[in-house]
């Protein structure tokens, strides 16, 4: 039996490790024992506890109790304490996941004791390095032994950098092997579809009818931040609600909530609160979210993640960003960049209602990505 020690610190990696951990459970339990690290990067009840419990994830063995800092306080605090629990727990290999200061510090704890670095979600580029995440992405990649691409764009990125298709074992960071194996997060969409409506509520709650509403979410510092871009994004969502009469559903992020009363100005603040078509409501479970983005007509986010998941559903997506890792999206015509432009938002969801026959292929692979990703670290890792 091998020993595969799982880092997570924020809430997408809670919800991408539940579906390999479901698949070590259900398939190969008795040959890999999971040791999951929670770095306590971002933890409050309502972000974190919420999803081990509806996902049926594993309690964490270890909590770093992090919590917030600057990138360098924090990503150290994170090294020093994912160390002694390597050299503690000596496992086979470390699995990390996408492109948070978490991952940063797995990848350099790791890769210092020469631990094998297993990274999900390799490959994928904005690029632009301003952004935090695209360090982190590049640098996890660059000291990992086996990369597993969610899409071809992923995987077409890694050989550009260097990384040879065909190695041969034995593997290492020095020889790596890289994969095009699906995405974790379109198994988990499958998995959790069904029971999301049946296990919640939120519709009712709120008084969504299916296609009837809009789904916005709004959590990236640099929009959260900056008080220009904050005001414009929340001017235009005003006025496609009130023009459209169309409910827009704001689940709203701690950072996003906080600093609402201070970045907009008064005149807009008041002017959301009281529009009865904008619904700003706590932070959703992951079930929740399932559900809102498979009944949304259409979503507007600054996440990766609900790009994606808009995609899996078949849903038309608004980035409010100036690039994305997904760039599939936007090649098949199913999302658009937009940035914090109000024009270039307002047109995109005036195309977006028009236009009926959007092209959503299949490019996410079928559904059992974390089955495969075991089988190959069940052959290589020792």
């Amino acid at each position: 039996m091998i020993k595969l020690l799982t880092i997570i610190g924020a809430r997408p990696q809670i919800i991408k490790a539940a579906a390999l951990s479901r698949a070590v459970k259900d398939k190969f339990n008795n040959e890999i024992k999971e040791i999951i690290v929670h770095t306590g990067q971002h933890y409050d009840e309502n972000m974190s506890q919420v999803f081990f419990d509806e996902l049926q994830i594993p309690t964490p063995d270890y909590n770093l109790n992090t919590g917030s800092g600057s990138h360098g306080k924090q990503t150290a605090s994170m090294i020093s304490g994912i160390e002694e629990i390597l050299l503690k727990e000596k496992p086979n290999a470390i699995v990390l996941y996408g492109d948070t200061n978490s991952t940063l510090a797995g990848a350099i704890a790791a890769s210092k004791i020469q631990v094998p670095v297993i990274h999900i979600e390799a490959g994928l580029r904005s690029f632009n390095k301003s952004m935090p995440e695209e360090i982190n992405r590049i640098m996890c990649d660059h000291v990992s032994t086996l990369l597993f691409s969610p899409t071809k764009a992923g995987y077409d990125n890694l050989v550009k950098e260097g990384f040879e298709e065909n190695t041969l074992p034995p593997y290492s960071f020095n020889n790596p092997k890289i994969y095009h194996c699906g995405d974790i997060m379109y198994d988990n969409s499958l998995y959790f579809s069904s029971i999301a409506e049946q296990k919640t509520s939120v519709l009712k709650e709120y008084a969504l009818q299916t296609g009837k509403f809009v789904l916005a979410t709004i959590h990236r510092n640099n929009n959260t931040d900056d008080p220009i871009r904050l005001n414009a994004l929340f001017n235009v969502l005003n006025t496609i609600a009130t023009e459209n009469k169309i409910k827009i559903i704001l689940p709203l992020h701690p950072r996003t909530a906080k600093l609402l009363p201070v970045n907009l100005s008064p005149e807009l603040y008041n002017k959301i609160k009281s529009n009865e078509y904008i619904l700003i409501i706590p932070p959703v479970s992951f079930l929740e979210i399932i559900a809102l983005e498979k009944n949304a007509s259409l979503v507007i986010t600054d996440s990766g993640g609900v790009q994606k998941e808009a995609f899996f559903f078949q849903k038309p997506c608004i980035i409010l960003r100036s690039e994305t890792e997904w760039i599939e999206l936007i090649n098949c015509g199913a999302a658009r960049i937009t940035d914090a432009d109000e024009v270039k938002i307002k047109e995109a969801y005036t195309h977006f209602i028009t236009v009926k026959d959007l092209y959503f292929p299949a490019l996410f692979g079928d559904g059992k990505a974390a089955e495969f990703i075991c089988g190959e670290i069940l052959k290589y890792v020792h």
